[in-house]
């Protein structure tokens, strides 16, 4: 699990656009990678939709906006219809990506246990470095939280 100041672990995920996104070639600018376990459930459509929202403030002050998630190009492409999502969406279906990121963890509900995404966000300098990590988001406020530190860079 990467800690700040770490070099961001590289990788090239496919994208509900099409063509593969590679980390590194999106220096020297900022990138912000959120984790989050699954398309169209209700935090996660309200923390994309947040994001999405915010592309453009993200865009003036130097970053790229990223979603990852473990499902499917297929349901990354009906999830960003149903909510006009405009960020791109990156498809970790082996979750290597979120193993390396730390965010594939045992979880539990109602008493059974299993592995999933935890809903995290990472802050990466142009450089590559991490410079910001959200562990165990809470949605509510959180894509304003990461612009004002993307601004602060």
């Amino acid at each position: 699990m990467p800690d700040i100041s770490d070099t961001a672990p590289d990788f090239t995920l496919p994208q509900d656009r099409g063509e593969a996104i590679t980390l590194s070639k999106l220096r020297p600018g900022a990138v912000v990678l959120f984790f989050y376990p699954r398309d169209d459930t209700s935090g996660c459509t309200t923390e994309a939709v947040a994001f999405s929202g915010l592309k453009e403030a993200f865009a003036t002050a130097g970053a790229t906006v990223l979603g990852i998630s473990k499902d499917t190009i297929e349901s990354h492409e009906k999830f960003r219809a149903k909510h006009a999502l405009n960020v791109p969406l990156l498809s970790d279906a082996d979750t290597d990506v979120c193993e390396k990121y730390g965010v594939w963890l045992e979880k539990s509900m109602y008493g059974k246990k299993f592995f999933g995404i935890e809903r995290s966000t990472f802050l990466i300098s142009g450089d590559g470095r991490i410079v910001k990590a959200w562990r165990k988001v809470k949605v509510p406020g959180h894509a304003e939280e990461v612009l004002a530190a993307v601004k602060s860079l």
